[in-house]
């Protein structure tokens, strides 16, 4: 898979701890946020959300999305596929 696209990811001048929030109650809330205000703000968050899908990227927030929000959209996927 090309990743020429996390060259130009926001990301990269932020630490990567943000983006790997332990939990997802309290403090890790506030992190996911802070997380995915950095996404918001990314030319490539598309790219990278459809890296995380692919290559299972169960932990962390990538593309602007938590690992529970991707976990979600994959089982719709699947669903639709099933469906479809």
């Amino acid at each position: 898979m090309d990743m020429q696209w996390l060259n130009e990811s926001r990301c990269l001048t932020e630490d990567p701890e943000l983006f790997f929030p332990v939990g997802n109650t309290g403090p890790a809330v506030d992190q996911i946020d802070q997380a995915k205000a950095v996404c918001r703000e990314c030319n490539v968050a598309t790219q990278c959300l459809e890296y995380a899908i692919k290559e299972n990227q169960d932990t962390g927030v990538w593309g602007g999305l938590s690992e529970d929000e991707r976990k979600s959209l994959k089982r719709k996927y699947a669903r639709a596929r099933r469906a479809g």
